[in-house]
């Protein structure tokens, strides 16, 4: 029989960056039948294979699947392959375009591969909801659909401001919750873990199971990460995100370069350190005991630990110590491949509104950056090239200011010219 950590200790991981629990009583209540019992529970979180690559931002719910798996739940990653084939409405204010069979099988190995940078392989229950919904057939959907109310589904944000707006409402749409809903009946879960966009879909799956004689699951959702740039949400199609496969450098300088206040945010959701550590960081910073870099330091650390080793953290670390604090850019790794761009170093008050120190976290005008390095002939040219994108860091940009937190090092790129500049 297995033994588990009292019910207050493991809310203390489990809340942690929870956006909502729906509900809290619930949980508290199932988790202690499980302490009784030595029962786990059995968690599910369902992704969608509709793309191949993961970011920081995809791993969110498998951070909060990993919680429950180190406090000795069940957890099971459920590839959507079938649900797929309709895709998921949320968030989308058009019909999403179908995937094919190929399309999806491979997406889906990929994601396979990359859940086990998170999660223990030997511990993890991988599921296909194909397994359960290619069975069920049109009889099958008709009961399924038997349970819930047109009127139901145009609650939906989604469908019902698409609704007013008189935009196309494909039929197969409104058989998505009903799919996701249905995946927690065949799996019996006791808990659900989903994105605020899905609560639709979360609250879905209590109700079915509920029809069909199950305890309703509890709903946690996450929040939604901010990207680089600390506003959108974190997209490859935004450029502000960091991908779970790049380079230990890269990972470890995008990491240095989000603000202050993002950084807390980061380390709540895409770090396994209890919220009540990282409240006293914080109280440690504010009191002027500890110094906000090493803490952005730390956090880097651990995120490029975790998906790649200790070694290539300490190394990244290193390099970024050498090109920032001591100066010293010759000892750049060969990821950042930067040894055959100009090396501009430029004094921050020139690129802000300053009159005085501006301090280490500040704003830069990303036209007079580029003005100073060479790439635009005067400000008004280089807001022109602002408003049609300027690449920082990798990412696509189109701010007319950017926070930089001093000394920093950034790559910055327009069209074929690129330039480093090093800002003091």
């Amino acid at each position: 029989m297995a033994s588990f950590l009292p019910v207050d200790e493991q809310l203390d991981l489990l809340e942690k960056g929870a956006a909502e629990i729906i509900r809290v009583a619930e949980l508290r209540e199932r988790l202690e039948k499980s302490r009784q019992t030595g029962t786990p529970l059995r968690v599910k979180a369902g992704f969608d294979p509709t793309a191949p690559d993961l970011h920081l931002g995809h791993t969110v719910l498998m951070r909060k699947l990993k919680h429950f798996q180190d406090l000795g739940h069940t957890v099971i990653f459920l590839v959507g392959d079938f649900t797929s084939l309709i895709g998921d409405p949320s968030g989308r204010s058009v019909t999403r375009k179908p995937m094919t069979r190929e399309q999806i099988q491979e997406n889906a190995k990929t994601y396979t591969d990359q859940v086990f940078r998170i999660l223990d392989r030997e511990k993890t229950e991988v599921r296909f909801n194909s397994e359960w919904l290619d069975k069920l057939g049109f009889e099958g959907i008709i009961r399924l659909a038997s349970q819930f109310t047109v009127s139901q589904m145009l609650e939906r944000d989604e469908f019902h401001k698409r609704f007013r707006e008189e935009k196309p409402i494909a039929l197969h749409e409104l058989l998505y919750p009903l799919s996701q809903g249905y995946d927690s009946v065949a799996l019996n879960a006791d808990v659900e873990l989903g994105g605020t966009d899905q609560k639709f879909n979360l609250i879905a799956g209590r109700e079915l199971q509920r029809d069909y004689g199950q305890d309703p699951q509890i709903v946690l959702m996450t929040p939604i990460i901010e990207g680089l740039d600390g506003v959108q949400k974190m997209s490859k199609s935004y450029g502000n995100a960091i991908g779970i496969h790049e380079p230990p450098q890269e990972m470890y300088g995008k990491l240095m370069s989000i603000s202050d206040d993002l950084m807390w945010r980061y380390w709540t959701l895409l770090t396994d350190l209890r919220q009540s550590e990282i409240d006293q960081m914080r109280a440690n910073v504010v009191s002027g005991t500890l110094h906000p870099m090493e803490v952005k330091k730390r956090l880097a650390r651990t995120i490029v630990a975790g998906f790649h080793s200790e070694e290539a953290a300490r190394q990244a670390d290193e390099n970024w110590a050498r090109q920032f604090q001591q100066r010293d850019l010759s000892g750049i790794a060969d990821e950042i491949r930067i040894d055959w761009l100009d090396v501009v170093v430029a004094d921050a008050v020139s690129l802000g509104k300053f009159r005085k120190d501006p301090g280490l976290e500040f704003p830069v005008y990303v036209a007079k950056l580029l003005v100073r390095l060479g790439i635009s002939e005067s400000r008004a040219a280089g807001e022109r090239q602002v408003d049609a994108g300027v690449e920082i860091e990798g990412c696509k940009r189109t701010d007319r200011t950017i926070t930089v937190v001093r000394p920093a090092r950034l790559t910055v790129r327009v069209g074929k010219r690129a330039k480093v500049a090093v800002i003091e």
